[in-house]
């Protein structure tokens, strides 16, 4: 499999992560009906479904009614293309790719819903983190307690948050932190969610101080557990050994 096959199949996913994004907060089925416009109800056809391309065509415009297309539909899928390359070349063609891919995939998704949303779906969540534990077992280098582990430190560290901040945080992200721990073990899980606490924080002081965002006004937190996740996946073991290497000195 080259990288250019790759990117492409990162294309096609990241359209059906488009209509997951749109379906799965609704209920709506996966399955069917064919995609159509939201605006005038006209069936999208095949030509005009294709990824990136098909934008670039319609100059961003609904053939039908010529209603703006959300730009969420190709960043979703040249970011999805572009995170399938990047785990090509770290991992090449192997069950670790396999693992990555999925756990990225199910990042765009639940990164695009929560910002939509304010949601972070089980239906998503709760069968990656079984997921997660399978691909973890089949890694050359994972293992079950390692995973097992990881959900009890992603899941347990968010209970205790939702706990103290008396619901000020909600069970989608500790469900996303123990999805995380299932896919990655608990000390590149730790990685993760300092990423995603050091980036929370930098844009919550960023917003407050710019007066956009009142100290009760939620921000998602999912997209930034997410990019914590993403980082620690292709850098996360990385990170861990120049802090070892960085104490021992």
């Amino acid at each position: 499999m080259t990288l250019l096959t790759v990117v492409l199949f990162g294309l096609v996913v990241g359209s059906f992560l488009n209509v997951v994004i749109a379906r799965v907060p609704t209920g709506g089925s996966l399955l069917g009906p064919r995609s159509a416009c939201p605006a005038c109800g006209a069936a999208i056809a095949w030509h005009d479904n294709i990824p990136i391309l098909s934008f670039a065509v319609l100059r961003g415009r609904c053939r039908s009614c010529a209603i703006r297309i959300r730009w969420r539909y190709p960043i979703v899928e040249a970011l999805t293309a572009a995170l399938f390359a990047g785990a090509y070349l770290k991992f090449g063609i192997s069950v670790d790719f396999a693992a990555a891919a999925v756990l990225l995939a199910a990042l765009v998704a639940l990164t695009a819903i929560d910002l939509e949303h304010q949601l972070l779906p089980d239906v998503i969540t709760l069968p990656g983190i079984l997921t997660g534990v399978v691909a973890n077992v089949a890694s050359a280098n994972g293992s079950v307690v390692d995973s097992l582990l990881g959900i009890a430190l992603g899941a347990g560290l968010f209970f205790a948050i939702i706990v103290a901040s008396g619901g000020g945080m909600g069970g989608g992200d500790m469900k996303l932190a123990a999805m995380l721990g299932a896919f990655m073990g608990w000390k590149v899980t730790l990685v993760a969610i300092f990423i995603a606490i050091l980036g929370g924080g930098a844009l919550a002081v960023t917003v407050l101080a710019a007066g956009r965002k009142g100290r009760k006004d939620p921000i998602p937190f999912g997209p930034f557990l997410a990019l914590g996740g993403a980082v620690a996946m292709f850098w996360g073991q990385a990170l861990i050994k120049w802090y070892v290497d960085g104490l021992v000195r």
